[in-house]
């Protein structure tokens, strides 16, 4: 399963902030398994849609410089209620700081004026052609694929 968290920016302030949206549908596939009965959007993916915003924000700021933004560390993570089909959550994402290979953020979620889950965390950033000169074309691949999504997106 491939899980994309982000239907669409609403803004973006290179090196500063991003505004992103998700809207949460009853046919997205994990609402199946997680609370058949009561179905919500799982905390792990409410906060994969703060990283995810994060990750659009460093892209911009450096152009697309590295093909792969991972999660390095999570920190004062808050689920404050749940996120049930039908709804809209706007993430809110802040740089503190966007360094060549690692940044940090705090972010938050809000749903009908409620905030649903908010967190400061880390990035990490790179090519993998930086282990692997052999993987320039991976990376080259995986950047233009990118793009073409950004495009989608705002």
């Amino acid at each position: 399963m491939r899980f994309i968290l982000i239907d669409k920016v609403v803004s973006l302030e290179a090196g500063k902030q991003i505004k992103a949206v998700k809207n949460v549908s009853l046919s997205e596939e994990y609402l199946a398994d997680h609370f058949p009965t009561f179905p919500v959007l799982p905390g792990v993916l409410l906060l994969e849609g703060l990283i995810e915003s994060a990750s659009w924000l460093v892209r911009r700021t450096e152009n697309f410089a590295h093909s792969m933004i991972l999660l390095e560390q999570a920190r004062n993570v808050k689920y404050k209620s749940f996120l049930a089909p039908g709804s809209q959550i706007e993430y809110t994402v802040k740089a503190r700081t966007i360094e060549e290979n690692v940044s940090s953020f705090s972010g938050f979620g809000m749903s009908e004026g409620e905030r649903i889950v908010e967190a400061r965390f880390a990035l990490r950033h790179f090519n993998l052609a930086d282990g692997n000169s052999a993987m320039a074309a991976v990376d080259a691949g995986v950047i233009e694929s990118l793009k073409k999504r950004w495009e989608l997106l705002r």
